[in-house]
């Protein structure tokens, strides 16, 4: 069953009309399911299911009657009934007031969670393209920020592709878990619905696509808690792609760039600057999330079968998580369709420290006639103690005896062209995008 608020958008996901329209609609289908069962008359579905729209309530006399009650389902039942009339009598048949909050927020988070899976689909799509593209394009591959060994851009992508892999691998588990009913009256022990509380937990759970809960009771706060905490993982691991893209867009750098509009203008004050845009929010967004992981922990502390303490932080901190991480999703799979990728400076940046990045291979080709260890300190220490004139790491090795008594000067510079020595980083970076393929027709088919 799909709620009657199309159109969602992160602004308006919880949004007081989209709330309170949500409950009715659980409502409506409470009433619609326990006609079924026999536990009200059909006559009294079909006239609180006609009633249930906020244009029928009105909004303004829900939220006068709300300032009055502080309790905002007692005022939207109130209200539903007297709209539906003789039917009115059945409204909120057996159900508590954190049934209906909880069930209505559950069912907007999915919808949310679809609006997330879709453009991370688009996100991944695009990652696949750029690890499929430079699988082959050569970069320096960096440790503690120093030039560490060559790798390509597709394997750097490869990497990113996998860690989201696992993210959506955790969304998965938590949305799972969440997406069930608590729907067991006062306590979750159904005491209201007698010797049907099973059957009509069933049958309602079926009506929204949910899954059953054995105590289907309102403290469940930590269901939300893991999924928020899901989304906070997420959002660790696209604050770390983003921040990675941001390092690479550095003046001295320049592997990166956004691809902007024209027009954009970078700072008010010096006309030769073109900031990043777009990278910078994602950051934002995405430290802003991460951090949503604690106050998201504090709302499964309640107490005993209901504690509305918790519950008012809960809808606090699910009020801000879930719209954020759909921004933030968006805002990143925009990011990674404005990269540009400047191969020459990948090219030219690798070869910086003058062949030293691919010591590593020289060292693995000296080890079988010196030893592993003497083949590193052989090498470290020739680079450690260049001899007068040797400019670069290749002219100093090229210079040392010991090592020209292993390898013609031929050999010693090409194991030290970083274009060689790339490891597996190609076949890595095509693997990886067939994954991230995969996993982008799989998120598809997910919310179709």
């Amino acid at each position: 069953m799909k709620l009657s608020t199309p159109g969602l958008t992160p602004a308006t996901l919880f949004a007081r009309e989209t709330l309170w329209q949500s409950w009715l609609d659980v409502e409506a289908a409470l009433a619609e399911v326990q006609a079924e069962m026999g536990m009200i008359p059909e006559s009294a579905a079909a006239g609180i299911r006609d009633a249930a729209r906020l244009d029928r309530i009105g909004i303004e006399a829900l939220e006068a009657d709300i300032r009055l009650t502080h309790a905002p389902i007692l005022s939207l039942t109130r209200l539903l009934g007297r709209a539906a009339g003789e039917a009115g009598a059945w409204v909120h048949w057996g159900a508590t007031t954190q049934n209906v909050m909880q069930t209505g927020r559950i069912l907007l988070i999915r919808e949310a969670d679809a609006a997330i899976r879709r453009t991370l689909s688009g996100a991944l799509a695009r990652l696949a393209d750029l690890a499929e593209t430079h699988a082959e394009t050569i970069m320096a591959g960096r440790t503690n920020r120093q030039h560490a060994l060559p790798i390509t851009f597709g394997f750097k992508v490869a990497g990113w592709i996998e860690e989201l892999s696992r993210a959506v691998d955790r969304l998965d588990c938590g949305g799972r878990r969440l997406f069930v009913l608590p729907f067991g009256g006062a306590v979750g022990a159904m005491h209201a619905f007698g010797p049907q509380g099973q059957e009509l937990n069933r049958l309602l759970a079926a009506r929204f696509g949910l899954e059953v809960l054995l105590v289907p009771g309102r403290a469940i706060n930590d269901l939300f808690a893991d999924y928020i905490v899901q989304l906070s993982l997420l959002a660790m691991s696209i604050e770390r792609i983003a921040a990675e893209l941001y390092l690479l867009m550095t003046e001295e750098i320049g592997e990166i760039s956004e691809t902007l509009d024209a027009g954009t203008v970078g700072s008010s004050t010096m006309p030769h600057k073109v900031n990043p845009k777009y990278v910078v929010r994602v950051l934002a967004d995405a430290a802003e999330l991460r951090c949503l992981a604690a106050p998201a922990m504090e709302t499964g502390r309640s107490s005993h079968e209901g504690d509305s303490a918790t519950n008012q932080l809960l809808g606090s901190v699910t009020d801000r998580s879930i719209p954020l991480a759909w921004d933030m999703a968006v805002r990143f799979e925009g990011l990674l369709r404005r990269i540009a990728v400047d191969t020459a400076r990948m090219e030219r940046n690798s070869g910086l420290t003058g062949g030293a990045i691919a010591t590593e291979r020289l060292m693995m080709l000296l080890a079988p006639k010196s030893g592993r260890a003497e083949a590193h300190d052989l090498i470290h220490h020739a680079l450690d103690h260049r001899p007068e004139g040797a400019a670069t790491p290749t002219e100093a090795l090229l210079a040392n005896p010991a090592l020209r008594a292993h390898f013609t000067a031929e050999e010693i510079a090409d194991a030290l062209d970083p274009a060689g020595y790339c490891g597996d980083s190609v076949r890595i970076a095509g693997d990886a995008a067939v994954l991230a393929r995969d996993l982008s027709r799989r998120l598809k088919d997910q919310i179709r």
